[in-house]
């Protein structure tokens, strides 16, 4: 496995902001890495401040305290690495050579000064493929890392080898062969069952975990994969200075892959794609903010959308358009009820199936009088876990609208305590309502109406962002669809 690596900014933390380097030939298939075929990923940011850079390599690519082998190819031109796998904390582990980088910034290290067995039973130049035993239904391989040298898999938790490891791939993975090109894992919410996807030469394995069985597939529509990652829900390939997204069941690639990782997963010059996420610490307004029934939060601004619920993986700007299509951008207001989420946007309503991939529910958009009994533009609502009422807030008015009768009505108006509320939600935590770069929390929707003043203001960059300081800027950078 092996993901392109330059000035690698941490940027599978905190939001798209990939780049690539240049061309490299995969000296285990004899492929030159330029050949790009469909893929998709992730946009990812800075982990603190602006330019963080992995592996201790500076701007120019030049290592700042040892001179490895990969250290020498920087400045975008050449890095690949053999493997990409998070351990049991969720902290992402890159590997290349005899070397491993823990997370989105600091020198590397020695592989086998994390993972010392693997010297021991193996002369380790490079690892072949890495995934981390993310099934919760296995208990005794949760959270195991996996890495497999040659015709040998090691499992390691905490760092620490299992018991009766190293073993031979086909007695722990029968059916998978020997000597792999990449490895990750799938969940049953994501494949039909626990499985782990294997690529090797041009073929794909699923194996389903449960009965220890291996399906061999053709996914003639992908590149050879050098490696692959699955994150926040989406499955990634990476070959030579490209990138695929795929589904994980089908291999089916969206429209507009491949693409170059320059500009994407790492800041190369001249590679910025001409766009700016709008999400950052200085400037931390929202349109809309939301909770959906799988506990997935997320946050809206323009043409962006931030997923806030993954702390451990950072803060990820996506367009709207990546998972909600028709609504675009610049929603007014979003809220979720019964397995599904509602956008407000003007005198609209749209209304889309929960899950990995949101559905729009036919026959909308429809207008929010006939739906909610409310005329547009409002400029927030949000709708409380496990009950059937809107909230409504358009200006200083609150409305309560009773989502399980028909037509639905407004059955309450509260005048609230605030006035300019640009957003708002309710979680485990209580309401909260946004105005500006602030918010104002409340128990419940009753308690905000009884506090008849405004409480005390909580930062939304420190508390909602993850900022450690007003002028962080970790969503800032460049982004594009992925």
């Amino acid at each position: 496995m092996k993901l392109l690596f330059g000035s690698l900014c941490v940027c599978l933390a905190l939001a798209m902001s990939l780049g690539a380097p240049t061309y490299h030939t995969d000296t285990r298939s004899g492929h030159n890495s330029t050949d790009s075929d469909d893929y998709d990923l992730p946009d990812h940011n800075h982990d603190s401040e602006h330019h963080h850079y992995i592996s201790g390599l500076d701007h120019q690519g030049h290592s700042d305290d040892h001179d490895h082998s990969a250290a020498k190819l920087g400045h975008c031109d050449g890095i690949e690495f053999d493997a990409v796998a998070p351990d049991e904390k969720g902290i992402i582990h890159f590997f290349k050579d005899d070397q491993v980088w823990k997370g989105f910034k600091g020198a590397s290290e020695l592989v086998n000064g994390t993972f010392h067995e693997l010297d021991d039973h193996h002369r380790l130049d490079h690892v072949d493929a890495a995934f981390r035993m993310h099934h919760q239904d296995q208990s005794k391989d949760h959270d195991h890392i996996f890495i497999f040298m040659g015709d040998k898999v090691f499992s390691y938790y905490n760092h620490s080898l299992e018991k009766g490891y190293p073993k031979e791939i086909r007695e722990v993975f029968p059916g998978i062969p020997s000597h792999l090109d990449a490895a990750v894992e799938c969940p049953k919410s994501e494949c039909s069952d626990d499985s782990v996807i294997f690529f090797k030469d041009s073929k794909v394995y699923h194996f389903d975990v449960k009965t220890k069985t291996a399906k061999e597939k053709l996914w003639p529509q992908l590149p050879r994969c050098t490696s692959a990652l699955r994150w926040l829900e989406h499955y990634y390939c990476f070959h030579g200075h490209n990138f695929t997204r795929f589904h994980a069941v089908t291999g089916a690639v969206p429209e507009g892959y491949p693409k170059d990782m320059r500009g994407y997963f790492m800041t190369c010059p001249g590679f910025d794609h001409g766009r700016e996420s709008h999400f950052n610490c200085t400037n931390p307004h929202l349109d809309a903010i939301t909770t959906d029934d799988a506990g997935k939060a997320y946050s809206f601004r323009g043409e962006w959308y931030l997923r806030l619920d993954n702390q451990r993986d950072g803060s990820h700007a996506f367009p709207i358009t990546n998972a909600w299509k028709e609504v675009h951008s610049n929603v007014d207001a979003v809220f979720s009820y019964d397995n599904k989420l509602y956008f407000i946007k003007g005198q609209q309503i749209y209304i889309y199936k929960s899950g990995a991939h949101y559905t729009l529910i036919e026959g909308y958009p429809k207008p929010l009088k006939e739906e909610l009994g409310v005329e547009g533009p409002v400029n927030a609502s949000f709708a409380c876990e496990g009950k059937s009422i809107a909230y409504i807030i358009q200006g200083q008015n609150m409305y309560s609208v009773n989502l399980s009768t028909t037509p639905r009505t407004v059955i309450k108006d509260t005048i609230l305590p605030l006035t300019n509320v640009e957003a708002a939600t309710c979680d485990s935590s209580g309401v909260r309502l946004f105005v500006g770069s602030e918010f104002y929390s409340y128990e419940n929707p009753n308690s905000i109406a009884v506090s008849g003043t405004a409480v005390t203001p909580q930062k939304t960059p420190k508390n909602i962002l993850g900022c450690d300081h007003e002028v962080r800027t970790p969503l800032s950078g460049t982004h594009a669809s992925i």
